[in-house]
Formats: C-alpha cells, structure tokens, sequence
C-alpha cells in the first residue's frame, strides 16, 4: 500500500452546539502531517462528536478547522475524501453475521466504487481482483492482524473476534482506500493493559507510515498530541438572540449531502447522520 501524505488537523475555538446545549467547544489543534492525535476526556464529553466534526461528519457551529489544507466548516464533503474512519460504534459497525473474509472484499468493493467508475471500466476483472487481493494484504499488514492466527483463518466469524482483533480488522478496513486521516473512536475501551499497549503501538506505525491519526480514548499516551474534552455546562437560552446564519455555500459545499445542512439534533442523531455520510 503507497503511503499517502499525512493531512496536518488545525482547530480554532472550534465547536459544536445543539438543542441540548454543548457537545465540545474552544477546542484547539495544531497537529502536523503524520502526527498521532489523542482526543482524552471520560465519556459523554463530546469526544465522538469532535472526531465526527474534524473528519466532515458532523457539521460544527463555532471557530473552524482545517484538515489536509480544507477549511471546516465550508469543505466538508472534501474532509470526507481524505478522512477514513476506522471503529466508531453506531457509525462503522462491522457486519456480525460475516467472515473475516467477506467484510474485507465487502470493504475492498467500496473503496474500488469510489475510486471512480470509469477508472475501475478500464482493467481486466482478473486485474481488478488482483488489485483488490493487493490492497487487502497491505492494509492486513499495515493494521497487524494476520488470519492465519484466527481461530478458523480468513473464515472466522466476525462476531468471534477478540475486540483487539476487531479493532485491527476496523482499521484494515479503513487503510484500504489510503487515507490522509485515520479516527478511532473508543480506542482503549474494554482492553487489558497490555492488548492497549499493542493498540497505541499499532497506530504509531500507521502514523509514522505516513498517515495522520486521530484516536479517541480514556487517557493518552505521552507521545501523542493531546486534545483534552471536558463536561460542558448547558447554554443559557438567549430570547433576544437570533440563530447565526450558515456560511455561504461555494462549489463544493453545494453538492454535499443533506447532513451538511441540517441543523443538528443532538449526538444520536448525528450518529446516523454520519452513518449515512
């Protein structure tokens, strides 16, 4: 798998608010190309909403970002391109009732649709299939997970996995299409000390392979750049304060999806919002 060019993740006062107040705000970033991000806070702190907001999923209602040199809000639909997510529950799930083997030509299938039609017209099916065996060893080889040590090779059942193996499965995945930006939601949840230990070590080498990483955890590592989330408290109601209006669309804010300019409803809703996305 060619190693792409990491996308640099700036933030200013960057926020998200919705009917129930605060998701996360005054959030700041200066992360280089390249560099493993860690967003540290307990849950219910925004955490998955930032992640969401900072790869074009949720759309942001305070201070602004960029990502790979795109300016969020405004190119939402150009952060999507370059942003790849690997396990967010509720938004990237992995199909409990397929093999190994199954979800990743499932994975391999899509990233070669959106490579684009015409492109994908041009080879062979012997090269398409060639090319699509290529990619999937490299992400395998890329995320650590080797089939030959699951319990019944490339066809296990995803549902028996270990969640360690689910998440390098997860992130195989998301390698497939050579992302610029790799987020993780929940990283550390329900590992030991030493399957986290593996997880960090494993998003290090993505990262220094040349991909940026975003990885939403319980407490980061020493090494990472640390984006820290905290309870916010509710926002006072304003009778007297109009609702500021959206950011004029440009060329490619008009073609994106009705996620991009729907108001939002809250976390849950935006979950599936950014399912859909």
């Amino acid at each position: 798998m060619d190693s792409p060019h990491g996308a640099a993740v700036k933030a200013e006062d960057f926020g998200l608010k919705g009917p129930r107040g605060w998701a996360f705000r005054g959030v700041g970033i200066d992360a280089a190309p390249g560099s493993l991000i860690a967003v540290e806070g307990p849950s219910g702190t925004g955490r998955t909403c930032l992640l969401l907001a900072l790869t074009g999923r949720m759309k942001p209602t305070a201070g602004h970002a960029e990502v790979g040199g795109h300016r969020l809000p405004k190119h939402m639909t150009a952060v999507r391109r370059i942003a790849a997510l690997g396990p967010v529950a509720g938004v990237t799930d992995l199909d409990q009732a397929l093999t190994v083997a199954e979800q990743l030509r499932e994975g391999a299938l899509l990233h070669r649709h959106y490579d684009g039609p015409v492109r994908a017209l041009l080879r062979s099916p012997a090269e398409r299939r060639a090319d699509a065996r290529a990619r999937i060893e490299a992400a395998l080889d890329a995320a650590g997970l080797d089939l030959a040590t699951l319990p019944k090779g490339p066809r296990t059942s995803v549902r028996d996995l270990e969640r360690l193996e689910s998440v390098r499965l997860s992130v195989a995945i998301a390698l497939l299409g050579s992302p610029r930006l790799l987020a993780l939601d929940d990283l550390d949840l329900k590992l030991s000390d030493t399957e986290r230990t593996e997880a960090w070590a494993l998003l290090r080498s993505i990262a220094a392979a040349g991909t940026t990483v975003l990885a939403v955890c319980s407490e980061a590592p020493d090494d990472a750049v640390v984006v820290r989330t905290g309870p916010q408290e509710p926002a006072a109601p304003d009778a007297g304060a109009a609702p500021a209006p959206d950011a004029a669309p440009d060329a490619d804010t008009e073609n994106d999806t009705e996620n991009d300019t729907e108001e939002t409803k809250g976390a849950d809703d935006a979950l599936a919002e950014a399912g859909r996305a």
